[in-house]
């Protein structure tokens, strides 16, 4: 059974630290995913394959909110630059970055949720 307030915290504090990580680009993302995971699966508990899970929804969740709102302002930029087509092209390449983004984030995630789950018990 899916234990939301374990994603919910684990998506949040995911979000927190990647946002003052965008100073590290790589190494802060990536770190923000391996903590925002980790909470999760603690939070969770249940053993690897519970932790994991959760961590990987809380990643999950993380990366399409991600995905969405460069998309939004991709497109919004792109439009104000180039026009509709503009805003097209802008948006749905954004998209499909955000989506590599997303399965990215979400293993990450489930490897640390793994192991916070553990730590957990």
């Amino acid at each position: 059974m899916t234990d939301w307030r374990a994603v919910a915290w684990g998506a949040a504090v995911f979000l927190v630290i990647a946002a003052f990580g965008t100073a590290i680009p790589i190494v802060g993302q990536l770190g923000a995913g391996l903590v925002g995971g980790a909470v999760a699966g603690y939070l969770a508990g249940g053993g690897l394959g519970s932790g994991a899970y959760h961590g990987l929804l809380a990643g999950s969740v993380t990366g399409i909110a991600y995905t969405l709102l460069f998309a939004l302002v991709g497109g919004a930029l792109g439009l104000a630059g180039g026009g509709p087509f503009g805003g097209l092209v802008g948006g749905v390449g954004i998209l499909v970055l955000g989506v590599v983004i997303t399965l990215v984030f979400a293993l990450e995630s489930a490897v640390a949720g793994a192991i916070g789950a553990v730590l957990a018990e």
